[in-house]
């Protein structure tokens, strides 16, 4: 297990599901400066910032061409982790296809599954959270196609003009098909990455899981221990804060940061 000391006044930071690119080039770009507000705000007393996938609507790795746009980021990024800031980006379903282009160029930890952590002897399992828990067969079955190299390869060969309007079609059609879905609550039990977290709590101690993908901004109990979903930047804005001691969602809005008062169980 991977393990963290946190300094005396430091922070650790987590976001996910940026969907920069999404759904329109304008929009992102407003959000994509919401973001950059946010990262100016917690560079002051941020240790490290977990990213935790979905950070992009789409992103692939060419060998020789960088996807257009979000320069803006990629500089703050880079301007963070040259001031010693750790930053961790974990590899989410929009974006699964990057390799080692952050690493090289911007200095970030790549982290392609789940990663335990052990900061100031608290214990986190962070993760996307896409194919974890029950159910969703289609997906896990997907995904493992979408990280086979050769299929990776077939792609590459596909000219970007082409592969990239290819995947922002099929990114916006499924959005679409989603809806509302992704904002529905009803209980913990119907939330499958909190049945996720259950029964890793049979195999490993964890006091905190960290993970994205739902969208929806929660924080719940998992018996002794807590799920934060730490939903996405689209609609909600939301991040959450480890101190030392205590962890919190929080919410970025114009007036600056706010406490999160969602759902809570």
């Amino acid at each position: 297990m991977e393990q963290l000391k946190l300094n005396p006044g430091q922070k650790i930071y987590f976001a996910s599901d940026f969907h920069l690119g999404a759904p329109t080039a304008e929009l992102s770009r407003i959000r994509e400066l919401k973001i950059i507000e946010w990262l100016n705000h917690i560079e002051k007393d941020a240790q490290a910032i977990f990213l935790v996938g979905d950070l992009f609507d789409f992103w692939f790795e060419y060998k020789q061409v960088v996807p257009k746009g979000f320069v803006r980021l990629q500089g703050k990024i880079a301007t963070l982790v040259d001031r010693g800031v750790k930053i961790y980006f974990f590899l989410g379903n929009h974006d699964m296809w990057m390799k080692n282009y952050f690493t090289q160029e911007l200095g970030v930890k790549m982290i392609s599954d789940e990663l335990e952590l052990k900061i100031n002897g608290s214990r986190f399992f962070i993760a996307h959270g896409d194919g974890l828990g029950p159910g969703d067969y289609g997906y896990k079955f997907i995904k493992k196609v979408f990280r086979n190299k050769l299929c990776q390869f077939l792609f590459s060969c596909l000219h970007p003009r082409i592969g990239l309007s290819m995947a922002q079609y099929f990114s916006n059609k499924s959005r679409i098909h989603t809806g509302t879905k992704d904002i529905n609550y009803s209980n913990k039990d119907d939330e499958w990455l909190y049945q996720y977290s259950k029964a890793k709590l049979v195999e490993v101690p964890v006091d905190y899981f960290i993970f994205g993908h739902r969208h929806l901004p929660m924080d719940i109990s998992v018996s002794a221990s807590r799920y934060l979903n730490l939903g996405e930047w689209l609609n909600f804005c939301t991040y959450a804060e480890f101190d030392g001691s205590s962890l919190s969602l929080k919410v970025w809005s114009d007036e600056g940061e706010k406490a999160f008062e969602g759902i809570k169980e």
